[in-house]
């Protein structure tokens, strides 16, 4: 037996040690393809995360006195089965502007922390888009004189831009003669060398976690913005020689501090709500967002929560209005308390002009103009002749088929490919030149790019008589001429075509845009040369959107600011929209793309004007609680409320609701049936004592207006006063067809015009 048991052990062992030989050889291979196996488990896992924003409530007790134990707060609403890797499930805490956290969440997980005590709401985050010299001048701001010498600049005022980063050794951004920041200023600055910063760029910061650590623009979109607010002066800027001059910030001795949360991929909600939070603890009076989304519920927009964070700091705001105009309701950040900004032209155009053969001619623009391109007519062709959109749009590998070597090629603005792009598409497939021509929603809208070839940017009109021209003949033939920058246009501002339109779709008794300001062909600094690829450091270039609009009105904010550092964010916003003008250069109404009078859904308040919005005589005051009856009137739950205010004892049930025209805001919108409705407006003298005022209305088509009182003396200053407003309506038929109309309410004294535009829309 005992032999059988020793002989049994021996096979054993033998068969163990041959297993062991076996595994020896091919353990390796298993061991991958384990490791195969748990990395692709892994990044199925990772597959099912989304990046979600939560919010919660306000903690109760003294969990808000350190940031670790809000961290713990938030951390305890994260699936308990991950609690390992909650850490890197954890992206961004927020503590400022919002309370609650961005972390990578499945769904389920999501769903799950409704159950919670404390949770508000969680939603996947939105990538939101980008909105994307001679203007300091054009907006009447000359160096040693009026509101420049009067505001210091901006000197002491801490500009936060919300971009792409910033190219730092710019001139732009030399802090030659501007003092150190003021001692509030608690920020940090990411770039390595610590020479980097300095007393112009004196914060610099990275939020998006799959980029580079440093807050570089690898973009141009940031560089350009921050210049634009705040950038240093610098002498002979320009671009292939045109627009030259000393190019300077709305706001030059006013400090930046630049937060990228953008990349060529867009802005990331999560980002931007970390930038916003970081900015109230370093200390920045105006932050500056040339991004946004579409219109939606104030409680379920990201920038909407985190300027209304930010106001509460007393920190103003102001965000471009977008760029999906011309259609009405069209905007991007609707929020009563964002200054929301629409697009104009200046006075300055880069004049490229199309010759044709049978001598008309047609202004158009482009920044890049040539001289070698002769004057010598050439073959003209229009791309879209096939009838295929594709190739009338330019778009890449669309003119295969079409013959457009040698010759100057007619492609139409819109589909697929940016106006540059076509350039490209042109030259590759062999055209000399293009003649770029509006759609009709395009109008009069003409833009100065830097093209690859030789270019011009023209009109609807021009376009139809330039392919009416290329139908009648059988050799059409054109060219371009380069007559590069003419200053001067009478018409300007004109409202440009790509400018986001009202009425607001979330609060339709809210006026928006509120303002209007340069974003047509503005000239800024830029990160890289467009001027074949040379190395100077001084590279400009000139590019369009609200988003240049935006940053022009951070810097007359930063104006504001800086001559009344006591204001509030409403007392700055209604300076801006009391004193706007709302005739161009030739006195005559603002028109928009089509050339005829701009409506008040596209103006706003009209065109800033920053000499005067630094003297208002007087201001309308909203104080953060003050949007607590007007949230509630919007019909947004307790919790809803809560959110946006960051207090979780507010109860609608308990707050006097009010409609949404009844806001202390400078402008009035109406929804009119046919019932008379009354306002009030409260206006806070911050002009001379003793001043009288009388009021002056310009009464909406179909409508009676009373005012009372209708006259008001103020004996002090700061002092208050408070008037009513009866908006009566008529008989129907006297409006005909409009379905809105406008009018104004202003307040006249000797020295001063307070200007409330009137939006009226039939229900």
């Amino acid at each position: 037996m005992e032999s059988k048991k020793s002989g049994l052990l021996l096979i054993m062992s033998l068969v163990f040690f041959l297993c062991l030989i076996f595994m020896a050889s091919f353990c390796p291979t298993m061991a991958q393809e384990m490791a195969d196996v748990a990395i692709t488990k892994e990044l199925e896992e990772q597959s099912k995360l989304l990046t979600y924003i939560v919010y919660v409530k306000k903690p109760k007790g003294s969990i808000t006195a350190q940031t670790e134990d809000l961290d713990s707060w938030y951390h305890s609403f994260l699936p308990a089965t991950t609690a390992s890797t909650n850490q890197q499930r954890l992206i961004h805490s927020y503590r400022n502007v919002v309370k609650g956290f961005a972390a990578k969440l499945t769904v389920e997980e999501a769903k799950a922390m409704a159950e919670k005590e404390g949770f508000l709401s969680a939603w996947p985050e939105k990538i939101l888009p980008l909105h994307t010299t001679h203007s300091p001048s054009f907006l009447g701001l000359h160096q040693r004189s009026g509101l420049w010498q009067g505001s210091n600049s901006g000197k002491g005022v801490i500009i936060g831009i919300l971009d792409t980063g910033i190219r730092p050794d710019h001139p732009s951004f030399s802090d030659e003669g501007i003092p150190p920041p003021p001692d509030k200023w608690d920020g940090e600055c990411d770039f390595n060398d610590e020479d980097t910063c300095n007393n112009k760029l004196i914060g610099a910061k990275n939020f998006i976690k799959s980029s580079v650590k440093l807050p570089v623009d690898d973009v141009g979109h940031g560089t350009h913005t921050a210049s634009t607010a705040a950038g240093s002066f610098v002498k002979d800027a320009s671009v292939f020689g045109n627009a030259k001059g000393t190019a300077g910030g709305i706001a030059p001795y006013a400090h930046l501090a630049i937060y990228k949360v953008c990349s060529f991929q867009g802005c990331p909600e999560s980002a931007i709500l970390a930038a916003l939070d970081t900015a109230v603890d370093d200390g920045v009076d105006v932050l500056s967002l040339s991004l946004g989304g579409g219109s939606a519920p104030f409680f379920a927009d990201s920038i909407a929560l985190g300027a209304f964070g930010a106001t509460q700091k007393g920190i103003f705001v102001s965000c471009s209005a977008g760029n999906a105009g011309p259609g009405n309701s069209s905007l991007s950040n609707e929020a009563p308390w964002i200054l929301t900004v629409g697009a104009s032209t200046i006075d300055r155009s880069i004049v490229a002009t199309a010759k044709l053969g049978n001598g008309a001619e047609y202004d158009g623009q482009s920044l890049f103009q040539p001289n070698d391109l002769g004057s010598n007519l050439l073959p003209l062709v229009y791309a879209g002749a096939n009838g295929n959109q594709s190739s009338a749009f330019c778009e890449p590998g669309a003119l295969k088929n079409v013959d457009v070597k040698g010759k100057v090629v007619v492609c139409v603005r819109g589909g697929n490919v940016g106006r540059i792009g076509k350039g490209v598409e042109v030259k590759s497939a062999g055209g000399i030149a293009m003649i770029l021509i509006n759609q009709e929603t395009d109008g009069f809208t003409t833009i100065a790019d830097a093209h690859v070839l030789p270019a011009t940017h023209v009109s609807y009109p021009a376009g139809l008589k330039i392919i009416e021209y290329i139908n009648s003949v059988s050799t059409p033939t054109a060219i371009i001429i380069f007559k590069g920058t003419v200053i001067g246009d009478p018409l300007a501002p004109i409202v440009s075509s790509f400018s986001s339109r009202g009425p607001s779709l979330e609060s339709p008794g809210i006026l928006k845009p509120d303002i209007i300001g340069p974003g047509v062909s503005i000239l800024a600094a830029w990160p890289f040369s467009v001027e074949n690829n040379t190395n100077s450091k001084a590279t400009f270039n000139m590019v369009s959107g609200t988003s240049m609009s935006c940053p022009h009105l951070s810097g007359v904010a930063a104006l504001i600011k800086s001559a009344h550092p006591d204001w509030s964010p409403a007392a700055i916003k209604s300076a801006i929209i009391t004193t706007a003008d709302t005739h161009n250069l030739g006195g005559k109404p603002i028109v928009d793309q089509t050339l005829d009078p701009a409506d008040i859904f596209a103006t706003g308040a009209g065109h800033v004007n920053p000499t005067k919005a630094s003297d208002p005589g007087l201001i309308y005051d909203i104080q953060p609680d003050d949007y607590i009856p007007y949230l509630c009137g919007l019909g947004y739950s307790d919790k809803e409320v809560q959110l946006i205010v960051q207090d979780n004892d507010v109860k609608c049930s308990l707050v006097k609701s009010i409609p949404q025209a009844q806001l202390n805001y400078p402008s009035f919108s109406i929804e009119m049936g046919s019932e008379t409705q009354d306002y009030t407006r409260t206006v806070t003298n911050v002009g001379p004592v003793g001043s009288t005022y009388t009021v002056d209305i310009g009464v909406p088509l179909a409508l009676g207006m009373s005012v009372n009182p209708s006259t008001i003396t103020f004996t002090e200053v700061n002092q208050k006063a408070t008037y009513s407003v009866e908006f009566i309506p008529q008989i129907k038929e006297n409006r005909g067809n409009h379905t809105f109309a406008e009018g104004y309410l202003n307040w006249v004294s000797d020295k001063h015009s307070v200007r409330s535009p009137i939006a009226i829309i039939f229900k």
